[in-house]
């Protein structure tokens, strides 16, 4: 399996345009990456939350997940996170919070495969109204199924997979104000 380290990666094109045009779509390619995320808390005690679906893999069910994805080079993972939540959920007005959880995940996601350090900030707003999202690269578009802020109470009884994992184990901590320093490791596994 060949690997594609995402520090090279440029913010001007896909990543695929770093590779040859013979290899574009051809499965086995591992890409390695930073990536920061972020649990967006409204102040009425809200979380946004992303429907997806994998766009190459119709077995999969679908997910929420928190907004989030890798980090560009020179950039901090705040400054993803603001990003992310720009692109992703047209989200401009926002106070980002420190990193409360960190994780190592390994997922398949557009038919690659990846492997991923993240670090989870908590973030709050008073920008609720949903918007479209401003910037989804063309397999986020293809995986975007909507977006809503969520209760906690919804979250908590929710049977549906979240991404991450653990979301809606550690949400009412989040939501209570009891924001983990050092930052919680929840990994999957």
């Amino acid at each position: 399996m060949a690997v594609l380290d995402a520090s090279v990666a440029h913010r001007e094109g896909p990543v695929l345009s770093q590779l040859p045009p013979s290899l574009h779509g051809v499965a086995g390619w591992l890409l390695k990456r930073q990536a920061s995320r972020v649990v967006l808390l409204s102040r009425d005690e809200r979380v946004f939350l992303i429907r997806s679906i994998d766009p190459a893999d119709a077995s999969k069910p679908a997910w929420l997940e928190i907004p989030g994805g890798g980090i560009d080079p020179g950039e901090s993972s705040s400054d993803c996170a603001a990003r992310e939540l720009r692109e992703e959920a047209g989200i401009t007005k926002v106070e980002i919070g420190p990193v409360v959880w960190t994780q190592y995940v390994e997922f398949s996601f557009g038919g690659y495969d990846f492997e991923q350090d993240e670090v989870i900030h908590v973030a709050w707003t008073d920008q609720t109204e949903l918007a479209e999202p401003q910037g989804l690269e063309f397999l986020e578009a293809l995986a975007f199924q909507g977006a809503k802020w969520w209760t906690r109470s919804e979250v908590e009884a929710s049977t549906e997979p979240f991404l991450p994992p653990r979301l809606p184990e550690l949400i009412g901590q989040l939501f209570d104000g009891d924001l983990p320093d050092p930052p919680i490791d929840i990994s999957p596994g």
